[in-house]
């Protein structure tokens, strides 16, 4: 089992609470993982990129050379296309369908869309809304989380435990908002495929 994952979007958004909770699920798996993140401008609103790297052999780089990647998560549809040319043939994008228009020239995003619309594998949804839905827009990135599930290779279960050993600082009510949203998500992408 291997594989190659970039996450990418906006400061702020949740991306790397989102590799966080897939690399301790995939060690709770017994896999090996590397990790690397660039904070764009180190700050909110700048752009996040994670390549996250899991796999049952030993693993050399935590850099994911193009064309080799299985699967691109973006909470944002521009910062998406950016990784385009690291996605292999079969591999999969995963896309929050509403922009963060941090830039004066950001492009009309029915642009972008048509874009990713080109792609032969790809799930885009609109996470702040079913995020909403379910009771608190700060859950947007659990929800994508949950939509990549069902390609990532992992238990669910062990995604739900390691969710809950994330955020049972934060109490029992955050834990099961952010459980409900990752379910939300995985429906979707189900119903999507």
């Amino acid at each position: 089992m291997k594989k190659d994952i970039i996450l990418s979007g906006v400061g702020g958004q949740g991306i790397l609470s989102i590799a966080t909770v897939i690399g301790k699920a995939a060690l709770k798996e017994g896999l090996y993982m590397k990790q690397s993140e660039v904070h764009g401008m180190s700050q909110r609103g700048g752009d996040v990129q994670s390549n996250l790297r899991i796999s049952d052999l030993p693993i050399a780089s935590d850099l994911i050379p193009l064309g080799k990647c299985d699967l691109i998560i973006s909470l944002e549809p521009m910062e998406s296309l950016r990784y385009l040319p690291y996605l292999n043939q079969e591999g999969w994008l995963v896309t929050n369908e509403t922009t963060f228009e941090n830039i004066p020239n950001y492009p009309d995003k029915q642009l972008i869309i048509d874009e990713v619309n080109k792609l032969p594998h790809k799930v885009i949804l609109d996470v702040d809304k079913v995020a909403k839905e379910v009771g608190s827009a700060r859950v947007s990135n659990m929800v994508l989380l949950g939509a990549t599930t069902p390609f990532l290779g992992i238990d669910y279960a062990k995604i739900e435990n390691s969710i809950r050993e994330i955020f049972e600082k934060k109490g029992n009510e955050i834990v099961e908002l952010n459980l409900k949203a990752l379910a939300a998500g995985k429906k979707i992408a189900e119903n999507m495929m």
